[in-house]
Protein backbone atom coordinates (compact mmCIF):
# COMPACT_ATOMS: atom_id res chain seq x y z
CA UNK A 1 0.00 0.00 0.00
CA UNK A 2 1.80 3.32 -1.29
CA UNK A 3 1.49 6.35 1.08
CA UNK A 4 1.96 10.22 0.51
CA UNK A 5 2.53 12.17 3.09
CA UNK A 6 2.03 15.77 2.44
CA UNK A 7 4.02 18.43 4.35
CA UNK A 8 2.82 22.14 3.52
CA UNK A 9 0.98 25.08 4.42
CA UNK A 10 -2.62 26.64 3.94
CA UNK A 11 -2.85 25.95 -0.19
CA UNK A 12 -2.12 22.54 1.18
CA UNK A 13 -4.28 21.89 3.97
CA UNK A 14 -6.99 18.88 4.18
CA UNK A 15 -9.82 21.34 5.19
CA UNK A 16 -13.01 20.98 7.09
CA UNK A 17 -16.46 22.67 7.12
CA UNK A 18 -15.06 25.09 9.56
CA UNK A 19 -12.68 26.73 6.93
CA UNK A 20 -15.51 25.76 3.87
CA UNK A 21 -15.09 26.65 0.31
CA UNK A 22 -11.35 26.78 1.09
CA UNK A 23 -9.81 23.62 -0.34
CA UNK A 24 -6.07 22.35 -0.03
CA UNK A 25 -4.09 20.93 -2.91
CA UNK A 26 -4.25 17.84 0.01
CA UNK A 27 -7.74 17.48 -1.17
CA UNK A 28 -7.56 17.78 -5.14
CA UNK A 29 -5.02 15.26 -5.21
CA UNK A 30 -7.50 12.79 -4.14
CA UNK A 31 -9.16 12.60 -7.21
CA UNK A 32 -6.26 11.57 -9.38
CA UNK A 33 -4.84 9.03 -6.44
CA UNK A 34 -5.56 5.37 -6.60
CA UNK A 35 -7.94 3.56 -4.04
CA UNK A 36 -5.41 1.92 -2.42
CA UNK A 37 -3.05 4.77 -1.85
CA UNK A 38 -3.00 6.92 1.26
CA UNK A 39 -2.80 10.51 1.49
CA UNK A 40 -1.94 11.95 5.10
CA UNK A 41 -1.92 15.78 5.13
CA UNK A 42 0.65 17.00 7.71
CA UNK A 43 -0.11 20.84 6.63
CA UNK A 44 -1.42 23.06 8.82
CA UNK A 45 -2.49 26.98 8.14
CA UNK A 46 0.04 29.36 8.35
CA UNK A 47 3.25 27.42 8.69
CA UNK A 48 6.43 28.45 7.31
CA UNK A 49 9.18 25.46 6.89
CA UNK A 50 10.83 27.42 9.99
CA UNK A 51 7.42 27.36 12.21
CA UNK A 52 6.65 23.86 10.82
CA UNK A 53 10.07 22.41 11.96
CA UNK A 54 10.19 24.48 15.63
CA UNK A 55 6.59 23.58 16.27
CA UNK A 56 7.32 19.65 16.42
CA UNK A 57 5.81 19.09 12.77
CA UNK A 58 8.87 17.61 10.79
CA UNK A 59 9.46 15.38 14.39
CA UNK A 60 5.93 13.80 13.98
CA UNK A 61 6.24 13.29 10.34
CA UNK A 62 9.89 11.39 11.44
CA UNK A 63 7.82 9.26 13.83
CA UNK A 64 4.90 8.54 11.00
CA UNK A 65 7.31 8.31 7.95
CA UNK A 66 8.25 4.24 6.67
CA UNK A 67 10.57 2.79 3.56
CA UNK A 68 8.90 3.69 0.44
CA UNK A 69 6.46 6.47 1.72
CA UNK A 70 6.26 9.32 -0.36
CA UNK A 71 7.11 12.89 1.29
CA UNK A 72 5.53 16.09 -0.56
CA UNK A 73 7.14 19.34 0.87
CA UNK A 74 5.51 22.44 -0.36
CA UNK A 75 5.89 25.24 1.40
CA UNK A 76 6.89 29.23 0.51
CA UNK A 77 3.76 31.42 1.72
CA UNK A 78 4.74 32.11 4.91
CA UNK A 79 8.33 31.85 5.09
CA UNK A 80 8.63 35.20 2.48
CA UNK A 81 7.12 37.66 5.61
CA UNK A 82 10.16 39.36 6.59
CA UNK A 83 8.11 41.42 9.34
CA UNK A 84 7.46 38.29 10.87
CA UNK A 85 10.04 36.51 12.63
CA UNK A 86 8.54 33.46 13.70
CA UNK A 87 7.93 32.46 10.10
CA UNK A 88 10.42 33.97 8.23
CA UNK A 89 12.99 32.36 6.63
CA UNK A 90 15.63 33.90 3.81
CA UNK A 91 15.38 32.05 0.65
CA UNK A 92 18.55 30.94 -0.10
CA UNK A 93 19.70 30.28 3.36
CA UNK A 94 17.42 29.08 5.99
CA UNK A 95 14.93 28.12 3.59
CA UNK A 96 16.89 25.81 1.48
CA UNK A 97 18.36 25.13 5.01
CA UNK A 98 14.96 23.73 6.63
CA UNK A 99 13.96 21.74 2.87
CA UNK A 100 17.11 19.74 3.23
CA UNK A 101 16.06 19.01 6.84
CA UNK A 102 12.90 17.79 5.43
CA UNK A 103 14.58 15.63 2.79
CA UNK A 104 16.91 14.27 5.68
CA UNK A 105 13.93 13.02 7.84
CA UNK A 106 12.90 11.19 4.47
CA UNK A 107 16.14 9.58 3.42
CA UNK A 108 16.30 8.23 6.83
CA UNK A 109 13.68 5.84 6.19
CA UNK A 110 14.22 5.39 2.46
CA UNK A 111 11.24 7.38 1.99
CA UNK A 112 10.82 9.69 -1.39
CA UNK A 113 11.39 13.24 -1.11
CA UNK A 114 9.27 15.15 -3.85
CA UNK A 115 9.74 19.14 -3.79
CA UNK A 116 6.97 21.26 -4.91
CA UNK A 117 7.35 25.44 -5.73
CA UNK A 118 4.70 27.31 -4.03
CA UNK A 119 1.14 28.09 -5.93
CA UNK A 120 0.42 31.23 -7.74
CA UNK A 121 -1.23 34.22 -6.23
CA UNK A 122 -3.79 35.68 -7.87
CA UNK A 123 -2.77 39.40 -8.55
CA UNK A 124 -3.64 41.54 -11.35
CA UNK A 125 -3.00 45.39 -11.71
CA UNK A 126 -6.00 47.54 -13.07
CA UNK A 127 -5.75 46.69 -16.99
CA UNK A 128 -6.64 43.00 -16.02
CA UNK A 129 -2.86 41.75 -16.78
CA UNK A 130 -1.34 39.20 -14.40
CA UNK A 131 1.57 39.69 -12.34
CA UNK A 132 4.05 37.09 -12.14
CA UNK A 133 6.71 36.83 -9.07
CA UNK A 134 5.23 37.16 -6.35
CA UNK A 135 7.34 34.77 -4.85
CA UNK A 136 10.63 36.29 -5.49
CA UNK A 137 13.14 34.18 -4.86
CA UNK A 138 11.91 31.13 -3.01
CA UNK A 139 10.65 29.03 -5.83
CA UNK A 140 14.22 29.53 -7.47
CA UNK A 141 15.28 28.00 -4.06
CA UNK A 142 13.33 24.78 -4.26
CA UNK A 143 14.63 24.11 -7.84
CA UNK A 144 18.60 24.27 -6.48
CA UNK A 145 17.89 22.27 -3.22
CA UNK A 146 16.03 19.80 -5.77
CA UNK A 147 19.37 19.94 -7.96
CA UNK A 148 21.77 19.91 -5.33
CA UNK A 149 19.77 17.16 -3.30
CA UNK A 150 19.10 14.60 -6.36
CA UNK A 151 15.47 15.11 -5.75
CA UNK A 152 12.55 15.55 -7.89
CA UNK A 153 10.64 19.03 -8.00
CA UNK A 154 7.38 20.01 -9.56
CA UNK A 155 7.12 23.65 -10.35
CA UNK A 156 3.87 24.40 -9.58
CA UNK A 157 4.85 28.56 -9.61
CA UNK A 158 5.42 28.00 -13.23
CA UNK A 159 2.94 26.07 -14.04
CA UNK A 160 -0.02 27.39 -12.32
CA UNK A 161 1.41 31.20 -12.68
CA UNK A 162 1.23 30.41 -16.32
CA UNK A 163 -2.41 28.96 -16.13
CA UNK A 164 -3.67 31.46 -14.10
CA UNK A 165 -2.23 34.53 -16.64
CA UNK A 166 -4.11 31.77 -19.37
CA UNK A 167 -7.33 31.77 -18.26
CA UNK A 168 -7.20 35.68 -16.92
CA UNK A 169 -8.94 37.82 -14.57
CA UNK A 170 -12.53 36.97 -14.53
CA UNK A 171 -11.85 32.86 -14.85
CA UNK A 172 -9.30 33.07 -12.42
CA UNK A 173 -11.90 34.29 -9.39
CA UNK A 174 -13.84 30.60 -9.57
CA UNK A 175 -10.17 28.92 -8.70
CA UNK A 176 -9.65 31.04 -5.42
CA UNK A 177 -11.63 32.24 -2.23
CA UNK A 178 -12.32 35.59 -4.08
CA UNK A 179 -13.42 38.14 -3.36
CA UNK A 180 -11.99 37.19 0.15
CA UNK A 181 -8.33 36.46 -0.96
CA UNK A 182 -6.54 35.83 -3.94
CA UNK A 183 -4.06 33.00 -2.35
CA UNK A 184 -6.48 30.15 -0.89
CA UNK A 185 -7.95 27.84 -3.27
CA UNK A 186 -11.61 26.86 -3.67
CA UNK A 187 -12.64 23.02 -4.77
CA UNK A 188 -12.27 24.16 -8.41
CA UNK A 189 -9.08 25.52 -8.10
CA UNK A 190 -7.29 22.90 -5.92
CA UNK A 191 -8.96 19.96 -8.51
CA UNK A 192 -7.35 22.12 -11.30
CA UNK A 193 -3.86 22.59 -9.47
CA UNK A 194 -3.79 18.90 -8.53
CA UNK A 195 -3.85 17.97 -12.07
CA UNK A 196 -0.34 19.38 -11.92
CA UNK A 197 0.89 17.84 -9.56
CA UNK A 198 -0.85 14.67 -11.40
CA UNK A 199 1.31 15.53 -14.42
CA UNK A 200 4.03 15.73 -12.66
CA UNK A 201 3.92 12.58 -11.01
CA UNK A 202 3.23 11.17 -14.58
CA UNK A 203 6.22 12.52 -16.01
CA UNK A 204 8.50 11.81 -13.34
CA UNK A 205 7.88 7.58 -14.18
CA UNK A 206 7.99 4.78 -12.67
CA UNK A 207 7.45 4.47 -9.09
CA UNK A 208 5.65 8.33 -9.22
CA UNK A 209 3.10 7.49 -12.06
CA UNK A 210 2.06 4.45 -10.35
CA UNK A 211 -0.05 6.45 -7.44
CA UNK A 212 -1.81 7.63 -10.46
CA UNK A 213 -5.16 6.84 -11.89
CA UNK A 214 -5.78 7.17 -15.13
CA UNK A 215 -7.55 10.62 -16.77
CA UNK A 216 -10.89 8.25 -17.77
CA UNK A 217 -10.49 7.39 -13.87
CA UNK A 218 -8.98 3.53 -14.87
CA UNK A 219 -5.89 2.60 -14.14
CA UNK A 220 -5.15 1.47 -17.57
CA UNK A 221 -6.36 1.42 -21.17
CA UNK A 222 -8.26 -1.37 -22.88
CA UNK A 223 -4.43 -3.02 -24.19
CA UNK A 224 -3.71 -2.51 -20.96
CA UNK A 225 -1.25 0.16 -21.43
CA UNK A 226 -0.62 3.27 -18.97
CA UNK A 227 -3.02 5.63 -20.70
CA UNK A 228 -0.86 8.59 -22.24
CA UNK A 229 -3.49 11.06 -22.04
CA UNK A 230 -2.80 14.01 -19.71
CA UNK A 231 -4.81 15.46 -16.47
CA UNK A 232 -5.73 18.94 -17.38
CA UNK A 233 -4.64 21.67 -18.42
CA UNK A 234 -1.23 20.07 -19.65
CA UNK A 235 -0.96 18.90 -23.48
CA UNK A 236 0.90 16.09 -24.90
CA UNK A 237 4.25 18.45 -24.92
CA UNK A 238 4.08 19.38 -20.98
CA UNK A 239 2.43 22.93 -23.09
CA UNK A 240 -0.47 24.33 -21.50
CA UNK A 241 -3.53 23.69 -24.06
CA UNK A 242 -4.73 27.44 -25.59
CA UNK A 243 -8.30 26.76 -23.80
CA UNK A 244 -8.47 30.14 -22.58
CA UNK A 245 -11.74 31.07 -24.98
CA UNK A 246 -13.33 28.37 -24.13
CA UNK A 247 -13.05 29.08 -20.29
CA UNK A 248 -13.61 32.76 -20.58
CA UNK A 249 -16.95 31.89 -22.50
CA UNK A 250 -18.16 29.87 -19.74
CA UNK A 251 -17.84 32.20 -16.83
CA UNK A 252 -19.30 34.75 -19.04
CA UNK A 253 -22.43 36.21 -17.89
CA UNK A 254 -25.50 35.55 -20.12
CA UNK A 255 -26.12 38.69 -19.73
CA UNK A 256 -23.60 40.01 -21.58
CA UNK A 257 -23.67 40.71 -25.47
Amino acid sequence: MARIIYAGDSTVTFNKIATYPQMGLSQGLLLYLKDEVVLRSFAINGRSTKSFIEQGRLAQIDDYLQKDDFLFIQFGHNDEKESDAARYAAAFTDYEDNLKKFIEVARKHEARPVLFTPIARRLFDTDGKFLPGSHTDYPEAVRQVAKEEGVPCIDMTTLTEKYVAMIGDFASRALYVYPKDNTHLVMQGAMVFAGFIADGLRELGHPYVDLLVGRDARTVDEDGELSVDPYMPLGHTGKLEQISDNIDAAFRDETED
